[in-house]
This record gives C-alpha cells, structure tokens and sequence, in this order.
C-alpha cells in the first residue's frame, strides 16, 4: 500500500528533524573526539587510561552519526526525487511502520533481514 500524503509529510519532517539533531549531536561531540594528550601532568595513568577509552567510544559513536546523518541526507534525496519508500534491493514499498522507526531505511523488513544474514 502506497504511503499516504500525511504519512510522507511526517517522514519528511522526521528526516529533517533527524538530520538537525545528528548535526547538533555531531558539533557537540567534536571536542570530546580529540586525542588524549599522554603528557598531561595533572592525569594520573588510570585516568589517562579512563579518558582514552572514553575517547574511543565517542569516536565510535561519531563514526555511528556521521553514517546515520549521510544516510538521512540521502533519504531527503531521495524524498525530493519522488524514490523515497523504495527498497534499495526489490524495490518494493518499505513499510511506514519501519520508515517511522528508521526514516532513513535503504532496505524493507525482508531485504535488511537477508542483509544481515549473510
């Protein structure tokens, strides 16, 4: 079933909603991304270790926006170009209840699914 004129309007506006926060969580995060400097005399070694683990973690987790905030970027163009709501892989209508969950969803149920198994 085709997505509805209401339903695509509030995918849009959560794309858009998505790609703002992703944005705003990205510029927040870029101090905590740096590299630990080894040389600071007023860290202790467990903190030097506490503080270049967290600093991976936040690497990870900036690597995780920046997919997430390209992907989204990509579905908003998609939106404009009348593709969004395609499977990338059938080409089959993606579900609205999986769109409204991961608006920014390349793949249907079924596709990610296979994806994921191999």
């Amino acid at each position: 079933m085709p997505l509805s004129p209401t339903e695509l309007d509030a995918l849009r506006e959560a794309l858009e909603t998505l790609i703002e926060e992703l944005a705003t969580a990205l510029v927040r995060t870029t101090e905590s991304a740096r590299p630990v400097e080894l040389d600071q005399p007023a860290i202790g070694r467990v903190s030097r270790i506490d503080a270049i683990a967290q600093q991976k973690m936040t690497e990870a987790n900036r690597r995780a926006q920046q997919s997430r905030h390209q992907l989204a970027r990509a579905a908003l163009h998609r939106f404009d170009e009348d593709e969004y709501g395609d499977c990338m892989a059938c080409g089959d209508e993606i579900g609205f209840a999986r769109l409204s969950a991961r608006p920014e969803s390349l793949y249907c149920i079924g596709c990610q699914q296979a994806r994921e198994r191999t």
